[in-house]
């Protein structure tokens, strides 16, 4: 068994729908994986976190292999000590390193490419047309909303209406770095 550890919850969260989209493009089987719902940014950096034993039991009872964390990058502007993407890898690799998982982890930071900032809001708009950004970035200047999660939930809304039919451009160079770990993550590698 393999595990993908994401923020949010591991029922239907927008982090979620998109990895398992992807592992399907890829022709990959999504039962092989274990999601775990991490909940806020936050709880990847508390080295007590529930979620961080129960992987070490399942490490230990072999059910579990391999280990994805997905993670947003954020803003440093928000988040002096875990937003950005430097922030976030640095902090994140210090808490891979003391549950003694470096040897079968990996780590895809959620943001766009170009800015190494933002989310997974972030990574999908940057792979879209200029056109199609700049109408979804339109709506969002001029909306009433002002708060970072009502500007991620309207911008996933907006994206899935809009654009129903082809929700995501897996083909897209943006998303060749999270299907490489993704691929990897499915190779055969053991934990211990």
């Amino acid at each position: 068994m393999l595990a993908i550890l994401h923020e949010g919850n591991e029922k239907k969260t927008a982090d979620n729908k998109l990895i398992k989209l992807l592992i399907e493009d890829l022709i990959l089987d999504k039962n092989k994986v274990k999601f775990i719902g991490m909940g806020a940014k936050s709880n990847f950096f508390k080295l007590n976190n529930l979620e961080y034993k129960n992987i070490i039991i399942d490490i230990k009872r072999e059910d579990i292999s391999r280990i994805l964390f997905i993670i947003d990058a954020d803003y440093q502007e928000n988040d002096s000590k875990y937003g950005g993407y430097k922030n976030t890898k640095r902090e994140l690799e210090k808490i891979i390193k003391d549950l003694n998982l470096q040897n079968c982890s990996d780590i895809y930071i959620t943001c766009n490419p170009n800015t190494k900032s933002g989310y997974l809001e972030s990574l999908i708009l940057s792979s879209i047309s200029k056109e199609q950004k700049e109408c979804i970035e339109s709506f969002l200047d001029c909306n009433e909303f002002k708060s970072r999660e009502n500007h991620k939930a309207i911008l996933n809304q907006i994206y899935k209406i809009a654009y129903p039919k082809a929700p995501y451009n897996f083909e897209h160079p943006n998303f060749n770095e999270l299907k490489q770990k993704l691929i990897e993550l499915f190779e055969e590698v053991d934990c211990i």
